[in-house]
């Protein structure tokens, strides 16, 4: 018997008369958490889930927002967009291609860059991804452009000890204006170009080319709408020129452009609209002797950012 309670006492765990408890079980486990960070409880589950989706859907950088992925499609444009600089995430090669010249230019010039994915794949997924297009087994996926924000443009002038030098445009639909623009305004010192968001060109592929490069230090900035954001601009003290054939001031009369200054340019057809055009503080034609009508609006921009900065030097 005497055996048998020693090998009972030498058993570990609570023993009789104790009353079970520990100098742990004791202690305080401080205070209840909220109930988003109770396992099991309906709002953790909604913490939980919302959390899940931030991950999913990333938040635009750019304060302008982002515009939708590009694919630029054939040999040909392959070629020439990752020639010209033309930003580019990934390109997808076509299983089994024949390997031509232009194949191998694209295949040198991805590897030269650095930074773009090389993705090999079967025709049929090439078709899918391109519904159907011709894609001669090169396809280069342009990655999201980030648009600044108007004021961006404004800040950026004032953080370098200058008058702001902005070009609008209004309706400009076809994107190679749109890039030939934004050449311009890096070539004469502007601060950036703005755009509306809905009926209107965007930086594309085909807008990057024509830009030359220049699209990677000149920004774009995009507004919800053109007209409010021309009228911000000038209760900022910025004054907005339009572009009309038949402006009141011609150019060369114009002082204005040694300041602060927002050149709108419509487009070719169609000039500016009517909301944009009486929010414009000047109407400003271009003499033309020649007899010309209208501009294109990256020569009507050129000619006239040219004038701003003769006028600033």
């Amino acid at each position: 018997m005497a055996a048998n309670n020693r090998r009972m006492s030498g058993k570990k765990g609570a023993q009789v008369g104790s009353g079970g408890q520990r100098r742990k079980g004791l202690e305080g486990r401080g205070p209840t958490p909220p109930a988003e960070m109770r396992k099991g409880h309906k709002k953790n589950r909604i913490a939980n889930a919302k959390a899940k989706q931030a991950v999913r859907r990333p938040v635009a950088r750019g304060r302008g927002g982002k515009s939708a992925s590009e694919l630029v499609v054939g040999r040909n444009p392959v070629v020439e967009a990752l020639r010209e600089g033309v930003p580019a995430s990934t390109l997808y090669v076509q299983q089994f291609i024949d390997n031509d010249e232009r194949v191998r230019e694209a295949l040198q010039l991805a590897g030269e860059r650095g930074g773009i994915n090389l993705m090999e794949a079967p025709r049929p997924e090439l078709d899918r991804m391109t519904n159907g297009l011709n894609h001669q087994g090169l396809v280069l996926q342009v990655p999201p452009y980030e648009y600044a924000h108007p004021e961006d443009l404004t800040e950026a002038a004032y953080d370098e000890g200058e008058d702001p030098l902005i070009v609008a445009l209004d309706g400009v639909t076809d994107p190679r204006n749109l890039g030939a623009v934004v050449r311009s305004v890096s070539a004469f010192g502007g601060h950036g170009v703005l755009v509306p968001e809905r009926r209107s060109a965007g930086m594309t592929a085909g807008a990057w080319k024509t830009s030359a490069g220049t699209a990677a230090r000149t920004p774009v900035a995009r507004a919800t709408n053109l007209t409010r954001a021309l009228e911000a601009y000038k209760k900022a003290g910025i004054t907005v020129v339009g572009l009309a054939a038949d402006g009141e001031v011609a150019l060369g009369d114009l002082e204005a452009l040694s300041g602060p200054v927002a050149i709108v340019v419509g487009s070719e057809g169609k000039g500016l609209s009517r909301l944009v055009g009486e929010t414009c503080d000047f109407r400003v034609r271009i003499p033309m002797p020649g007899g010309a009508e209208s501009l294109n609006a990256g020569v009507a921009a050129g000619i006239v950012l040219y004038e701003a900065a003769r006028r600033r030097s």
